[in-house]
């Protein structure tokens, strides 16, 4: 992880560490990393986001680059702009799931995909010289704004059909997925109603799509006698589902069923997923012709492997989904539409779930100073070995050891302050065993580093 950027771009509270001389710095790295060509710039919903746009845009038309200006815009359609215009790069202006006080910059490839960490230290590298390309005033770049929400719809009703007519409850909570998600939904076929829908960047919902967050989507999917209720975090590039009985469906599950539906959708091959994923993904893809890859944690690091392996499927225990023969961002809007798709080719959501293995999974987070994060990962990396009595060793990311029947990740943060533990048995009794010897080591650790 560099200075500025962690595992989804730079993320930062707004004019404290991100602030619009960044931004326009951010802008003059980038353009005189690529040289010459068009960007395409969206942002989400938050207060802070006309700001740093216009001052990344300044950054990137100082250098000479064409900027296309998609105004607000979740980034999926970032994504597909960024084809559809056969631009160069894009940048989406957006912390994702964080709090309303922060904002980021995320930047994507010429095929859709996030850019490599390598991509990002070269950009690091230009902002720390500040030795920025600077174009004479007759090849200042030039910007136009453009709307690709009609043509990203109309593309994607290409690849999803759907034989009957749903009710789905939407939750775009406040975030940019407001402005394409019910849209798309409506011209599927299905009757809409909407929850958080109107952009604001004064979020009425914690944006994470989780159980607890979703509480109200929950309740109105039962009251309105939904088929569905989909969620979205604020640059809609995850999705979280609630089934027709007003249950939340863990992530895990969801991403275990849609992997399954891709694999009947498309054929068997490989499903792309990271070291945080449970084994229950394993267990109900096998049967379909599946074969599971882990990665490391983050949608580049999926995206990459996808591309790679030429996979069927990607996706994080976070509801973070890659569809590769659709494009290569991150996409919780065209996930919806592939959830009904599923519903109306398979039957309903909760009996779905049911085919799907369950484990006990627990998650804790650790504070932890940024600062102390290697000299930590490096002892409890020790520590573990010896303590724990394991079977497998996966090291791309943290550290993983696996038994048959359990596993542990030991991970820090990309974006925040924490050490986080991932683990999976399957007992409870056993899980709690391992946490509370997992936690205890880290402790440790963090105040030995």
């Amino acid at each position: 992880m560099g200075k500025y950027f962690g595992t989804s771009g730079i993320r930062e509270v707004v004019n404290e560490k991100l602030t619009p001389e960044l931004a326009l710095n951010v802008g003059r790295a980038l353009g005189t990393y690529l040289e010459t060509g068009t960007v395409v710039v969206g942002k989400d919903t938050r207060t802070s986001g006309e700001m740093l746009k216009r001052a990344l845009i300044s950054g990137l038309l100082s250098v000479g680059i064409d900027v296309i200006d998609i105004g607000l815009a979740p980034t999926p359609l970032t994504g597909f702009a960024i084809k559809l215009y056969d631009a160069d790069a894009g940048v989406t202006i957006t912390a994702s799931h964080n709090p309303p006080e922060y904002n980021g910059i995320k930047v994507w490839q010429a095929n859709g995909m996030a850019y490599t960490p390598e991509m990002e230290n070269e950009i690091e590298k230009i902002l720390e010289s500040r030795n920025f390309k600077k174009a004479p005033w007759n090849e200042i770049g030039t910007l136009r704004k453009a709307d690709p929400k009609e043509e990203y719809i109309r593309k994607a009703l290409e690849m999803v059909h759907l034989e009957d007519s749903y009710t789905v409850v939407l939750d775009t909570g406040n975030g940019a997925g407001s402005v394409v998600s019910p849209y798309l939904q409506r011209e599927l076929g299905n009757k809409v109603i909407s929850l958080n829908s109107h952009p604001s960047g004064f979020f009425v919902r914690e944006l994470e799509p989780n159980a607890r967050s979703l509480s109200m989507l929950a309740k109105t999917v039962k009251a309105m006698r939904a088929d569905v209720g989909i969620a979205h975090d604020g640059d809609a590039d995850r999705i979280g589902v609630v089934d027709e009985n007003g249950n939340f469906v863990e992530y895990e599950v969801m991403l275990s069923l849609i992997a399954g539906y891709m694999l009947r959708k498309f054929g068997k091959g490989k499903i792309v997923t990271t070291v945080d994923a449970g084994f229950a993904l394993d267990d109900y893809v096998k049967p379909l012709g599946g074969e599971v890859i882990r990665t490391r944690v983050g949608d580049v690091a999926v995206a990459e492997e996808l591309a790679r392996h030429g996979g069927v499927f990607g996706g994080e225990p976070s509801g973070t989904w890659i569809i590769p023969q659709w494009n290569l961002t991150p996409d919780g809007i065209f996930a919806g539409a592939l959830v009904l798709e599923m519903i109306d080719k398979l039957g309903p959501l909760s009996e779905l779930a049911e085919e799907v293995p369950r484990y006990v999974t627990l998650r804790k987070k650790i504070p932890c100073p940024n600062e102390k994060k290697a000299k930590a990962m490096e002892i409890i990396a020790k520590e573990a070995l010896q303590s724990f009595d394991y079977k497998r060793l996966v090291d791309i990311d943290g550290v993983r050891i696996e038994n048959d029947d359990w596993w542990i990740l030991f991970r820090p943060s990309g974006t925040e302050p924490i050490m986080r533990i991932t683990l999976e048995a399957h007992t409870e009794e056993n899980a709690r065993e391992l946490m509370e010897k997992a936690e205890k080591l880290v402790r440790e650790a963090i105040i030995r580093a």
